[in-house]
């Protein structure tokens, strides 16, 4: 358990892999309602897959995902979706020759339905004002960030329960990431769950309360932030904790 409150997330003794290549074992831990978890660890610990894992995009091979108490182990990921478990992947999913208005309204549409849109379009300006900004701009001629700000965007038409976000500040400078975090931080105010898949360990640190720590596949830690300084050379080698 890595949180105090209610668990919202939960894995219990979840395996998983590709093929013959397994990539988790025994991975369990719990993301509490209305907190931040930081999944942490070095290329190849698994922390992607226990991503995919939780929003239904890969299903385990053993062991359990529950959400709010309920089984959805093996659901589809737009089954999962459907609960309000919102997935940012890593990259920048937009369409290059849209423009921003044209990217948000069509997934706004989508997802929401056609009266909702205005509303909706409303909040993502609110949120990501450099958007607002650039509203009339083909997508595929936005910097990077930009582009990652859009992708974000577009994955939370909907207000989510839990947010998983995947390595978002991945190449990013260090303007755009401020402004990343400044939206999770939002995200988590707004009474969502939050995981966060990062390698800037520290910035992590100082958005979570609690952190889980992977280390080929499996878990090496998981618990408070405060909690993990005593372990953090071993387990987190040159982070600022």
């Amino acid at each position: 358990m890595t949180g105090t409150g209610r668990p919202v997330l939960q894995l219990e003794g979840v395996s998983a892999g590709y093929g013959p290549f397994r990539a988790l074992f025994d991975v369990s831990f719990a993301v509490a309602e209305r907190s931040v978890t930081a999944l942490l660890g070095p290329n190849g610990a698994g922390k992607t897959t226990v991503a995919r894992v939780c929003s239904g995009l890969l299903a385990p091979s053993s062991g359990r995902v529950l959400f709010e108490g309920e089984d959805v182990t093996g659901r589809s990921a737009w089954r999962v979706a459907r609960r309000g478990v919102v997935h940012a992947v890593e990259g920048r999913s937009v369409f290059a020759s849209l423009t921003v208005e044209e990217n948000l309204v069509l997934t706004f549409r989508q997802a929401l339905g056609k009266q909702a849109v205005a509303s909706t379009l409303e909040r993502a300006y609110t949120t990501f004002p450099r958007l607002g900004e650039r509203r009339s701009q083909e997508a595929g001629t936005l910097s990077g960030g930009e582009q990652r700000m859009l992708s974000l965007a577009r994955v939370l038409a909907a207000p989510p329960r839990v947010l998983i976000a995947d390595e978002l500040s991945l190449g990013l400078a260090p303007i755009v990431v401020d402004e990343v975090y400044r939206v999770l931080g939002a995200i988590r105010d707004a009474g969502a769950s939050l995981l966060i898949v990062e390698q800037q360990v520290t910035r992590a640190l100082q958005l979570a309360d609690h952190a889980v720590v992977l280390g080929k596949g499996a878990v090496q830690y998981a618990g408070p932030v405060a909690g993990l300084r005593d372990e953090a050379e071993r387990l987190l080698p040159g982070a600022a904790v």
